[in-house]
């Protein structure tokens, strides 16, 4: 099916960007066009105008400032996936951008789009939760600096404002002793995830975790936090009957997804084993770092 019918037009700045979307009737953000284009071939969303952002300089990239890490939002999957600050300071960030898609997605969609369309089964929410990212976006009103957890608000739904454009991700680099992992059960299909568990935990200098945070995606209608599971880690030596404890957490209190993929028994299942996995690479990579 083709999309309706649409005028393009090319970006050359933020502000210039800003000006389209807050001039144009019904207009649309695009860069990869990974997350936006199929849903206009279906005709679920049907923009009078598209305006490309691809071609403004200084959205792309991965830099070290200030103690914390910065994210450009037209960074490719593949920019992130073999990012050596990224697979080293954040490596669950690293593993679900090269967990997105196949080649041709990762080299051309950027983590921008993934996180403004934030689909429900998208890998990068549950990271951007574990790590407590910040979301920067940009509007004719100036700067704005969004929390992770403020972020994604329901389905296909984020606290971005119609006049605004995420131009940016902020995370802090990660305490000494900490270590993180993204796992997934994919779709064969189309790659999203059924079950996404993102998990980072740091580990003190007596061997206990003084921190813990779990992203989920994938199970419900959006991505979520996992405090149940976090408060059953921290304060706790990470034991295998401890993780397993903690991850027996991870699914109570949600609404799961039944769909045509996994009904919601069997998500509860993958989500138990895929949070226990989860956090038990992330301790063993953040003892490795503690050594």
């Amino acid at each position: 099916m083709n999309p309706s019918p649409f005028a393009f037009h090319r970006a050359t700045s933020v502000q210039d960007a800003i000006s389209l979307v807050s001039t144009l009737d019904n207009a649309k953000i695009i860069a990869g066009g990974h997350s936006l284009l199929p849903v206009m071939k279906l005709r679920l969303a049907e923009p009078d105008h598209l305006v490309d952002i691809t071609g403004i300089p200084g959205l792309r990239g991965v830099a070290e400032r200030n103690g914390a890490i910065e994210i450009g939002a037209l960074t490719t999957h593949r920019d992130l996936a073999t990012s050596d600050l990224i697979g080293r300071a954040v490596p669950m960030l690293a593993e679900s951008a090269l967990a997105v898609g196949d080649n041709q997605v990762r080299n051309r969609g950027t983590i921008g789009g993934a996180l403004a369309h934030a689909d429900a089964a998208a890998d990068y929410p549950a990271v951007m939760l574990a790590a407590e990212a910040v979301m920067i976006a940009e509007s004719a009103k100036g700067r704005r600096e969004i929390p992770a957890e403020e972020f994604f608000l329901g389905f296909l739904t984020t606290a971005l404002g119609p006049e605004e454009l995420l131009v940016g991700i902020r995370i802090d680099v990660p305490a000494a002793g900490t270590g993180s992992a993204y796992e997934k059960l994919a779709n064969q299909a189309s790659g999203y995830a059924i079950v996404g568990v993102a998990a980072s935990v740091t580990v003190s200098g007596a061997g206990s975790l003084s921190a813990a945070k779990i992203g989920l995606t994938g199970a419900t209608a959006s991505a979520v936090r996992i405090p149940a599971c976090e408060a059953a880690l921290v304060g706790r030596t990470p034991s295998a009957d401890v993780i397993a404890h903690a991850a027996a957490f991870a699914p109570e209190g949600l609404e799961l997804l039944d769909d045509l993929h996994a009904s919601t028994a069997y998500r509860g299942r993958v989500v138990r084993g895929l949070t226990a996995r989860a956090i038990t690479r992330a301790v063993a990579s953040a003892q490795h770092k503690a050594r």
